[in-house]
């Protein structure tokens, strides 16, 4: 009974610890006028990174007392249905080719990583991870553990990709000249999932609407489609 109480106390402190962190990040965010490079995810991370650091604590250990939080995932995904929803007159009205554009960005891009890791030699586990490196968190930790990647590796290939494509979508777009609101959101939400959708809807409404929508067919299509070719 004491170990269980002692166990439950520590799971609290910690995740008290990680919404502490969060809610700090958040406004380090706010602050920082939205920079991608200070991403909430990131702070947040790197917060209860060292936070365990500093009192010698061990990462597995942590794991387990948040367990809460990972739960938690689950619903999050679930929760992806209702922008889904809310956009699906857009699906009605682009129809094939936006199944194909998102398809294509879905494909391409997790391919291009893989091959230089592929070329390189690299484990087995962290080329299978790579491959849902471009969509959101939570379905990227549950299709990567489904073809045997790693799933906390997942959700770091994940956080690296959406920054580096907040960070160089607007060269891109310059450089390729898209000026297409909407081409821009199925871009940006495709290929850099909930951080480069939350770039999109500081460019304007449209664009992040397109984005939302890039980011849950991408997800949905990736989480299906992945497990079946490579579980």
């Amino acid at each position: 009974g004491v170990v269980r109480a002692t166990l439950t106390l520590d799971a609290v402190l910690w995740i008290a610890v990680t919404l502490a962190w969060y809610f700090l990040a958040l406004k380090v965010h706010r602050f920082v006028k939205g920079s991608p490079l200070l991403h909430p995810l990131v702070v947040t991370a790197s917060g209860v990174g060292i936070t365990i650091a500093l009192v010698h604590g061990d990462i597995r250990q942590y794991q387990l007392d948040a367990a809460l939080i990972h739960w938690l995932l689950g619903p999050a995904t679930v929760a992806l249905a209702l922008p889904m929803y809310n956009q699906w007159h857009q699906v009605r009205d682009l129809g094939w080719r936006l199944v194909a554009a998102v398809g294509a960005g879905g494909i391409i891009a997790p391919l291009l990583a893989w091959s230089v890791l592929y070329t390189f030699d690299t484990p087995l586990a962290i080329q299978m991870t790579m491959l849902v490196k471009s969509i959101t968190t939570p379905l990227a930790m549950e299709a990567g553990a489904k073809i045997g990647g790693v799933p906390a590796l997942a959700a770091v290939f994940v956080i690296i990709t959406g920054i580096v494509g907040a960070v160089v979508s607007d060269l891109v777009f310059r450089l390729c000249r898209v000026t297409s609101p909407q081409a821009q959101g199925i871009a940006m939400g495709t290929v850099a999932h909930a951080v480069g959708t939350a770039k999109a809807l500081q460019m304007n409404e449209h664009t992040g609407a397109m984005a939302t929508l890039g980011l849950c067919l991408n997800g949905i299509m990736t989480a299906i489609v992945v497990p079946l070719l490579f579980g």
